[in-house]
């Protein structure tokens, strides 16, 4: 059973268009052990929200794990974790995190709980809802 997640990272260090000029990437560099667990936890074929953050802190695509249970491969001790991914679309409208904090159905999800975590996990309920605020059908 395919399981959503959302990953952020910082668009004038690695952004969707990074992601689109490569067509594949790899996430790497995560250290929290949340976030490692969740990276630990994604099979291919889930798919990912592609969040832009502390510049524009909002959600931009959607992305597929193209591969996992990879070792990171900027940490030489062999503890965390990593998976490459691959861009499946960019949003209709991008969903902000003010608009995420506003939306009830979204009020226990990891990214409003945990605002730190890197890699959240996501229900089907929590993708679905923001799928409908960026106007995309799932």
């Amino acid at each position: 059973m395919a399981r959503y997640w959302l990953m952020k990272s910082e668009p004038d260090v690695y952004g969707w268009d990074d992601l689109l000029r490569e067509a594949e990437g790899t996430w790497d560099g995560v250290r929290n052990y949340r976030a490692r667990n969740n990276l630990a936890a994604m099979a291919v074929g889930d798919q990912a929200f592609f969040y832009h953050s502390n510049i524009g802190k909002e959600i931009v695509g959607v992305v597929t794990i193209s591969a996992s249970g990879l070792a990171d491969p900027t940490d030489a001790t062999g503890k965390w974790a990593a998976v490459r991914v691959r861009p499946l679309r960019r949003l209709d409208r991008p969903v902000t995190l003010a608009q995420i904090k506003a939306e009830p159905r979204l009020a226990d999800c990891e990214i409003v709980r945990q605002s730190r975590l890197s890699v959240c996990e996501l229900t089907r309920a929590e993708w679905d809802a923001i799928l409908e605020m960026a106007g995309t059908g799932s």
